[in-house]
């Protein structure tokens, strides 16, 4: 299966520690490749219309190869620290870019992780979920997991090893079906 991840922190701390237990758990059966919003350059969506969903942006940025490797996905996974009640600008970024092309996203594998700085009981960590639970109902996804994670220190999640053993299980566990 061709897996994209999306990170959506600009960090090397806990969000990347949780995408590369999952990697971890998934690189022997599946392609991956990460998308790093931070180091793109991408202007933010002016909501034109020129796209009209299929055609691509107009921009003449990093928006089209991005969506390319997106659209060309079997699986997304979107993972993003919590930035203010929600999730990273880095993240939404590349979502809102996505409308260029947001029909070709229909049908798709997908899975969230978000990790905080609060307990997961939260609501922040519900916002989240919420908002990737009505992208999934408009675009038909198999939304497989979201899953969230607490940690404050940058180290923290690696030092949670049942949060290290659940992601790498998720990865290992994936099946194109």
């Amino acid at each position: 299966m061709k897996i994209v991840i999306i990170n959506g922190s600009a960090r090397k701390g806990n969000t990347l520690t949780a995408i590369n237990a999952f990697i971890k758990g998934a690189s022997e059966k599946n392609e991956i490749e990460i998308i790093e919003p931070d180091k793109l350059n991408i202007a933010p969506c002016k909501g034109c219309g020129v796209c009209q969903c299929s055609k691509g942006c107009v921009d003449k940025d990093d928006t089209n190869p991005t969506i390319d490797k997106i659209a060309a996905a079997d699986m997304i996974l979107f993972a993003t620290p919590v930035y203010w009640w929600g999730m990273s600008a880095q993240l939404k970024l590349i979502i809102d870019k996505c409308y260029c092309r947001g029909l070709q996203l229909k049908n798709k594998k997908v899975g969230t992780i978000v990790v905080g700085g609060s307990p997961v009981d939260s609501i922040q960590y519900e916002l989240i979920d919420k908002q990737f639970d009505c992208m999934a109902k408009y675009l038909s996804w198999d939304m497989l997991f979201q899953k969230s994670y607490y940690a404050t220190a940058r180290d923290e999640l690696e030092k949670n090893k049942d949060s290290m053993n659940e992601l790498e299980g998720i990865g290992k566990n994936l099946v194109m079906a």
